[in-house]
C-alpha cells in the first residue's frame, strides 16, 4: 500500500466525520423547532410531527450522500 493511498483513505474518513456534523445539526434544528411549534400551538402537534419526520428524512439524505461519495470518487 502506498503512502498516498493511506493518506487519501484517512482523509476520506475525516471527511465523512465532518460531513456527518451537518445532518446532525440539521436534525437538531428540525426537532427543536417542532417542539417550539407544539409549545406555541398544541392543537397542531399531529401535523407538525408529520412535517418533522419529513424534514428529518430530507436532512438524513445528506448523510447517505456523504457515505456514498467516497465510493463514487475512489478509483
Amino acid at each position: 500500500m502506498s503512502v498516498l493511498a493511506a493518506i487519501s483513505g484517512n482523509i476520506a474518513t475525516v471527511g465523512y466525520g465532518l460531513a456527518a456534523i451537518g445532518p446532525a445539526i440539521g436534525v437538531g434544528i428540525v426537532v427543536g423547532k417542532t417542539i417550539e411549534g407544539v409549545a406555541r400551538q398544541p392543537e397542531l402537534a399531529g401535523r407538525l410531527q408529520v412535517l418533522m419526520w419529513i424534514g428529518i428524512a430530507f436532512t438524513e439524505a445528506l448523510a447517505f450522500i456523504a457515505i456514498a461519495t467516497p465510493f463514487i470518487f475512489t478509483n
